[in-house]
C-alpha cells in the first residue's frame, strides 16, 4: 500500500510519529554532540536540526496559502533556503532546540485547525510541483523519518513503517526514471517482485530487505544488502 492510499488522519499520524522519532534522537544528543557529523556530506547535526525546523516553517507557509488563497512559497529562493540553514546552524544549542520545538508545534496546530475544504487547495512545492496541500503530510513524513537516521546516533531505516519505506522507494524509482538515471539496475526486495530500472541488459542487482534497499537507494549507504552495491543515482 502507498502512503497516499491512506486516509488523511492516518497520514498525519505517521508524520507525527516520525516527528516524535526525530525528537527522541535529538533529545539523546548532548549540546556538544550537535557539532558532530551527519550522514549528509558537509552538514553537522546543527545544520540538520536547523533544516528540519525551517522545513516545518516552510510547510506552514503552504498551509497559509491554502487558507488565504494568497501565494506564499515555501522559500523565496534556493539561495535563501541555504542561507537560512547555514545561519541557523550558528544558533546556540538551546535556540536550535527551541526552533525545532516551536516550528513543530506550529505545524501541528495548523494541521489540526485547517478547514476541511482547504486540504484540496493547490500549492507549489520548493521543487516546483503543484500538489494539494494534503501533500504536506508526505513531505514532512519523508523529512523527519529520513533525517532522524541522518543524525547518525542510532536511527535506522528498519524503524520506518513499511508504508513509508515502500512509498520512498516508489518516489526514488520514479525520479530516476524521470531523469533517465539508473539504467541497468534491478532492485530485489526480499519477498517482492524485482523492479527493473530503465532499458537494456541488467548490470547491477541490488537485493536485500526493504529497509536496506531503501537506505541504499536514498544514498545513505549499503547496509544489510546481499553482496556489493555501486553508488546509487541521485534522486533529489
Amino acid at each position: 500500500m502507498s502512503f497516499h492510499d491512506l486516509a488523511l488522519p492516518d497520514r498525519l499520524l505517521i508524520a507525527r510519529r516520525g516527528t516524535s522519532y526525530f525528537a527522541r534522537h535529538l533529545a539523546d544528543l548532548s549540546d556538544a554532540a550537535l557539532d558532530g557529523d551527519t550522514l549528509l556530506d558537509g552538514w553537522t547535526r546543527r545544520h540538520l536540526v536547523a533544516h528540519v525546523g525551517y522545513n516545518a516553517a516552510a510547510l506552514c507557509r503552504l498551509l497559509d496559502w491554502a487558507v488565504t488563497g494568497i501565494e506564499t512559497p515555501m522559500y523565496e529562493s534556493s539561495e535563501q533556503r541555504s542561507r537560512e540553514i547555514k545561519e541557523g546552524a550558528t544558533l546556540s544549542a538551546a535556540a536550535l532546540r527551541n526552533l525545532f520545538d516551536h516550528t513543530v508545534a506550529r505545524l501541528d496546530k495548523q494541521w489540526r485547525t485547517l478547514p476541511s475544504a482547504a486540504w484540496l487547495a493547490q500549492v507549489r512545492t520548493a521543487q516546483g510541483r503543484t500538489v494539494p496541500v494534503s501533500e504536506t503530510a508526505w513531505m514532512r513524513t519523508r523529512e523527519v523519518w529520513i533525517h532522524a537516521v541522518d543524525m547518525d546516533n542510532g536511527g535506522r531505516f528498519g524503524d520506518l513503517p513499511d508504508v513509508v519505506l515502500e512509498s520512498l522507494l516508489s518516489d526514488i524509482v520514479a525520479m530516476w526514471r524521470k531523469k533517465n538515471l539508473g539504467g541497468g539496475l534491478v532492485l530485489e526486495v526480499t519477498g517482492s517482485v524485482p523492479v527493473v530500472i530503465g532499458d537494456g541488459l541488467p548490470r547491477h542487482t541490488i537485493s536485500g530487505p526493504l529497509a536496506s534497499v531503501v537506505r541504499w537507494a536514498a544514498g545513505r549507504g549499503a547496509v544489510g544488502l546481499d553482496g556489493d552495491a555501486p553508488d546509487p543515482p541521485p534522486w533529489l
